[in-house]
């Protein structure tokens, strides 16, 4: 494993490559803490060391920008408004005709739609920095509290301040996009991917180090052994997959054979990825969002029933109802998204178009249907998988009450892992074109 890794330093154009990386991620670091103008800094340092950390899909955001978003920094969107805009392309594709055929085109459609999420992403980042910007000059960004610096979270609240602060928020956004970019070109892996890992990597010692204190070196210890045993599941869910068996009829082109091979097709059991975490994510937090500018008190000082019954039972992640909604959602959205994602129609009419077929099923509708049904039987587990890895800080919190620090556990450590095991893959392909021998044995 060593001598891999001297090799991977020994190799010039690798270790070019690496270097590149890091070095974009530094800079991708700083700017997660250089202020944006106007920002009180000193205020929202104390105002986020006395209110800890923020619940439902503020904290999922602030845990994509690595902290940046709650510090109001030049890159205090993230990576998000690009994760977003991709989502939305890619279910797009289902409504809009056009996309699908861009999608189809091969290299040139493919340009055309990173085009459009280029743009799409710009213009997310105007609405979610003019939403961020307002919420902080309303005192309201770390919910309701009773901690003065709160109030003056910015030094001018002019209209020119306001405007200058939501063209850095933006510009922040592009220029990660860039950033981003230009990892996937002359760097190692993809870029967007390393930069939402650096994120998340980043918050891991604050967060352990933040239990220790809170909690207790025992506590500690458990943690850190529970997150063993998850990032273990984790490898072997994410690396586990349904191979389907397909066969190629021989074919003569000219005066050579084509075809005759034996290949698979890979199904894998968390076919979703991360992306139903997010979706539920955000579907709880808008019940919690349309209460918070509803809590106008009655003439006996009351609010009104219903803002009552969600501040009750959907703001509080260890609350029972809570989490079965949260895991219900999981495992719907789960089912929503690889349905979009993967259509057995088409891959039935590929494998058909080509000359393959599944042995034992016959080509065309019946291939389809089989690939349907083997589909829909391993997601099952992968969306209770899913269900059950986003639960772990929900738990943590009714448990220990290390919610807002527990680092083994939703979006977080599925992306970690699975942008890890990513990475490795590709700096072990580049190895073995030079040695033969790769990093993993």
């Amino acid at each position: 494993m060593f001598s891999a890794i001297a090799r991977v330093f020994r190799t010039p154009d690798l270790r070019r490559k690496i270097a590149f990386t890091l070095g974009i991620i530094a800079i991708y670091r700083f700017g997660a803490h250089v202020p944006t103008p106007f920002v009180n800094f000193p205020n929202v340092q104390s105002c986020l060391a006395a209110s800890g950390s923020t619940d439902g899909l503020l904290s999922l955001v602030n845990l994509f920008s690595g902290g940046a978003l709650l510090q109001l920094s030049i890159f205090a969107l993230g990576v998000m408004p690009y994760i977003t805009a991709t989502i939305i392309v890619q279910l797009l594709r289902v409504v809009i005709p056009h996309f699908e055929t861009l999608y189809k085109e091969g290299q040139a459609g493919q340009a055309k739609l990173t085009q459009y999420t280029r743009y799409l992403t710009i213009a997310l980042a105007l609405l979610q920095s003019t939403t961020l910007v307002t919420v902080a000059r309303s005192g309201q960004l770390f919910g309701t509290t009773n901690i003065a610096e709160c109030n003056t979270l910015l030094t001018n609240d002019a209209w020119w301040a306001q405007l200058l602060m939501i063209i850095t928020m933006t510009a922040g956004t592009g220029l990660i996009m860039w950033f981003a970019e230009l990892v996937t070109e002359r760097g190692v892996g993809n870029g967007m991917s390393i930069l939402i890992f650096t994120s998340i990597a980043a918050s891991f010692p604050v967060a352990m180090w933040a239990i220790w204190q809170a909690k207790g070196f025992e506590v500690f210890l458990l943690v850190l052994a529970v997150g063993i045993v998850v990032v273990a599941a984790v490898v072997f869910v994410e690396q586990s997959q349904r191979r389907i068996p397909v066969q190629y009829a021989k074919r003569m082109v000219g005066r050579r054979t084509l075809g005759g091979t034996n290949t698979y097709i890979p199904l894998k059991v968390n076919q979703a990825g991360v992306v139903p975490v997010i979706f539920a994510s955000s579907l709880l937090y808008i019940p919690a969002l349309i209460a918070q500018f509803n809590q106008t008190p009655d003439a006996d000082g009351n609010v009104p029933g219903w803002v009552a019954w969600i501040q009750a039972y959907l703001t509080k992640g260890d609350h029972p109802l809570y989490m079965l909604l949260y895991f219900l959602l999981i495992v719907g959205f789960t089912y929503f998204y690889v349905a979009i994602t993967f259509n057995p129609v088409e891959v039935a009419d590929n494998m058909k178009k080509y000359g393959g077929f599944i042995p034992g099923i016959r080509a065309g509708r019946p291939t389809a249907e089989y690939l349907d049904y083997v589909l829909t039987r391993i997601t099952l587990p992968g969306s209770i998988y899913l269900g059950l890895i986003a639960l772990l800080p929900l738990i943590a919190l009714a448990t220990v009450g290390a919610n807002q620090n527990f680092p083994f556990g939703g979006a977080s450590i599925l992306i970690i892992v699975g942008v890890g095991l990513e990475t490795v893959k590709q700096i072990d392909a580049q190895l073995q074109q030079r040695h033969y021998e790769g990093l993993l044995r």
